[in-house]
């Protein structure tokens, strides 16, 4: 299991792909490919509630934005786009813990894709998502 506290696992860096919204948050890692991407977050100051623990925005868009991510890696690109998002709010974190998204199951059929994710911080749950995502509309010249 990855580290809970102040550190990014080996071979993390900066997201694969960006957007505004991710770098006015930072923070934002992966690492590896295909079925292989890893996705994650140190929680900083920026990622904060009031109440000093992590925002439970952050940790929404965490999940869509990592499950989404895994997904178009896991098919090859094929790209998609959020429908719904569920999130069931288990424990709270604290600036300096690792977070990391495992992509648990993925249900697709024909233009949906339902998948199921967790959010880790170590062994122990942060929340769980449930993601409907569409197949994106093909560029039109």
């Amino acid at each position: 299991m990855s580290p809970t506290t102040g550190e990014i696992p080996e071979g993390f860096g900066p997201i694969l792909r960006s957007s505004p919204v991710l770098e006015a948050l930072g923070g934002f890692m992966s690492r590896g490919e295909g079925p292989d991407l890893e996705v994650g977050l140190l929680v900083g100051p920026n990622h904060l509630n009031a109440r000093g623990g992590l925002h439970g925005g952050v940790i929404a868009t965490l999940l869509d934005v990592a499950t989404g991510y895994m997904l178009v890696a896991r098919s090859g690109g094929k790209r998609r786009v959020t429908a719904r998002l569920t999130v069931d709010y288990r424990s709270g974190a604290k600036p300096g813990e690792w977070l990391q998204v495992y992509l648990d199951r993925a249900e697709e059929d024909g233009r949906k894709t339902l998948a199921h994710a967790r959010l880790m911080s170590g062994e122990r749950l942060v929340a769980e998502a449930s993601v409907l995502f569409i197949d994106a509309a093909p560029a039109k010249d």
